[in-house]
C-alpha cells in the first residue's frame, strides 16, 4: 500500500467560484459557505477549503448556481448623502437606489463614505471586485480634497512621507495644494491603499478638516465629465487593455509612456510619491 499522498483535487476554490458566479464577494462568499448555506453535489459544505469543478453541482440557499456572466465593470457618479452598501439599517438612500433596472446584481469596488462623492467602481463579479481592491495592484485612486484652512508645504510633507496613524502605517500620499480658496484651500491627493476614511484620517492628523472630498480617479478609469447620479458601462474592449484578456485576472505591469500624465493606460500608472502627472487633473469647482 503507497504511503504518498492523494494528489489535490483540480479546480478552483469554492469561494473564488462564487464570486466569479457574481453570488458575492470573495469574502461575503466564504461567509455563506461558514454559514451553511452552500451545498456542493447535495452535501452542505461549512468550510471554504474546498476545490470544485464544473462538474460539481453547487447550489446557494437550495438554489442552483447560475452560470457565470462576463465580467463587467461601470463607473458612476456617487452623490453625497449616499451609502455605499445594498440596504442601510438606518433607511438612509444607497448606492442602489436611484440605478436603472435591468442591471445585474452589482458590487462596489471599495467605498465612498456618505460625505464623500465622486467616482465608484460598480461590478458583477465578486473576483474581479477583490482584485481591483487589492493594494498590490497599486492603482492610483486621486481626490479633490477641500480643507479648512491655509495649510503649507510644510503641513503635507509627513503625508508625503508615510504617517502612523492610531497604530495603522499609512503608506506616502501625493499631496499637493492646488489653490486658497477663501477660508478654504483645495487639494489633489492619491492614495495606493483604500483604507477606512484615509483621506479624512490623514487630513485630520496634520490638523486639516475635510468639508468636500471628490474621488476623480480610480487607476486608469476618470470620473471625467460623468454628472453626479449618472451610470457609465466600461466597453469591454477598455477592460481587456487594462486588465488582460481575462477582466478577472490581474492587471498587466505599467507601461510607462512618457508625457502621457495621468493618461497613461497601464494599471498602476500614476506620479510617485509627492509628484502629480500633467494632465487630467481637474479644477476645483469655482466660488459663485
Amino acid at each position: 500500500m503507497s504511503d504518498k499522498p492523494s494528489p489535490p483535487r483540480s479546480g478552483e476554490r469554492i469561494a473564488k467560484v462564487l464570486a466569479r458566479a457574481g453570488v458575492a464577494s470573495r469574502r461575503d462568499a466564504e461567509g455563506l459557505i461558514t454559514g451553511g448555506r452552500v451545498a456542493v453535489n447535495g452535501k452542505r459544505i461549512t468550510s471554504p477549503a474546498l476545490n470544485v469543478t464544473d462538474s460539481d453541482r453547487i447550489t446557494v440557499d437550495g438554489k442552483p448556481l447560475a452560470a457565470p456572466e462576463p465580467a463587467r465593470l461601470w463607473m458612476y457618479h456617487k452623490p453625497q448623502g449616499q451609502v455605499t452598501t445594498t440596504r442601510d439599517e438606518k433607511g438612509r438612500e444607497t448606492v442602489f437606489d436611484k440605478l436603472p433596472e435591468g442591471l445585474p446584481r452589482l458590487m462596489p469596488v471599495g467605498r465612498l463614505d456618505i460625505n464623500s462623492e465622486g467616482l465608484l467602481l460598480l461590478t458583477n463579479d465578486g473576483e474581479l471586485k477583490r482584485r481591483l481592491e487589492l493594494p498590490s495592484t497599486g492603482w492610483l485612486r486621486k481626490y479633490r480634497v477641500r480643507v479648512n484652512g491655509r495649510p503649507s508645504e510644510a503641513t503635507l510633507a509627513p503625508l508625503i512621507e508615510g504617517v502612523e496613524i492610531e497604530g495603522e502605517r499609512f503608506q506616502p500620499m501625493i499631496a499637493q495644494i492646488d489653490r486658497q480658496q477663501g477660508a478654504n484651500a483645495w487639494l489633489t491627493v492619491g492614495i495606493r491603499e483604500g483604507r477606512n476614511r484615509e483621506v479624512r484620517r490623514a487630513m485630520e492628523h496634520v490638523g486639516l478638516v475635510v468639508n468636500r472630498l471628490i474621488r476623480v480617479s480610480y487607476g486608469p478609469f476618470q470620473l471625467g465629465q460623468l454628472e453626479p447620479g449618472a451610470l457609465r458601462e466600461v466597453k469591454p474592449r477598455v477592460l481587456r487593455d487594462q486588465l488582460g484578456l481575462d477582466p478577472a485576472a490581474d492587471p498587466p505591469p505599467p507601461r510607462p509612456r512618457p508625457g502621457r500624465g495621468a493618461r497613461a493606460k497601464g494599471p498602476g500608472q500614476g506620479p510617485k510619491p509627492g509628484a502629480l502627472p500633467r494632465q487630467g487633473t481637474p479644477t476645483a469647482p469655482r466660488k459663485r
